[in-house]
């Protein structure tokens, strides 16, 4: 039911100052830009999927719940939404597996500079079900433009999501039998903990136990995304001309591949970027 993920929310004050930001992380130009019931907001379109940025305007409902939940700085990774072909049959299946969906709603959108319009269908899971992960379902009328590059070097998709456990046997329910996520990977080891690699189209969503970890066994938490780029040497230069503080480059967990952390310019969330210098099997 699930053909890949659509877009990830992340949450945020001030959204002008969360367009510059994510413009010299990606190196590209939002695609749209929109305001919805309350809400204004920026999406970044990459190779794979969707970042939503979205700050309160105003009042409204919308603006109240938003403010409600944002950190003291930085930005929220809120929500993540699932792409599939048919909604109707999306809905059908969460509600056979108890995540309570909500009904369907019709959604359009209107970018702001152009006029263009986007429209989709869309439902949402119960957050009590999904272990406190917001989990919305959207069957897109359409395609998003890829955002426009302002570098040789940008960030090119997502490689993973990451989604931070105290339970790894529920979670694995959750997005393996529940949600229909083939299971790619499920390693231990005592100095990473446990690691879950769920298929998503073509990236992944990496559940993770860290060790010693103790915490709410009820609620799982979006913590962190790895970003896939071409070259990893000219993305970090790229990066320290602006600013950006970054590690070394250093090999990865995983053979055949080159990795960097970001220590800031990301809004706070935990962000990696990935270079793959072998093609998977």
């Amino acid at each position: 039911m699930i053909t890949g993920l659509d877009h990830v929310v992340i949450l945020l004050d001030d959204l002008e100052a969360g367009i510059a930001t994510y413009q010299t992380l990606f190196a590209r130009k939002p695609s749209w830009r929109s305001t919805s019931e309350g809400a204004e907001l920026a999406i970044f379109t990459l190779a794979n999927m969707s970042v939503e940025l979205m700050a309160p305007q105003g009042e409204g409902t919308a603006a109240t719940r938003i403010r409600a939940v944002l950190p003291e700085s930085g930005g929220s990774l809120a929500s993540i939404c699932f792409a599939t072909a048919d909604i109707a049959k999306m809905h059908r299946r969460l509600d056979r597996v108890a995540l309570k969906p909500e009904p369907i709603t019709e959604v359009e959108s209107r970018d702001r500079d152009t006029g263009a319009v986007l429209s989709w269908r869309r439902t949402r899971a119960a957050t009590d079900q999904t272990r406190g992960v917001r989990q919305f379902f959207l069957e897109l009328n359409g395609e998003r433009e890829v955002s426009t590059s302002t570098s040789d070097s940008p960030i090119i998709g997502l490689d993973h999501i990451v989604v931070s456990t105290h339970d790894p046997e529920r979670a694995a329910a959750l997005y393996g039998a529940r949600l229909g996520l083939d299971l790619a990977l499920d390693r231990s080891n005592p100095e990473w903990g446990h690691l879950m690699f769920f298929r998503c189209g073509d990236l992944i969503v990496e559940v993770v136990q860290r060790p010693h970890n103790e915490g709410d066994v009820h609620h799982d938490v979006l913590w962190g995304m790895t970003w896939r780029v071409a070259d990893i040497d000219a993305v970090r230069e790229r990066l320290l001309a602006a600013h950006v503080t970054i590690s070394e480059v250093r090999n990865g967990r995983k053979p055949g591949t080159r990795v960097a952390s970001l220590r800031d310019g990301t809004l706070g969330i935990p962000t990696l970027l990935i270079e793959r210098t072998e093609k998977e099997g």
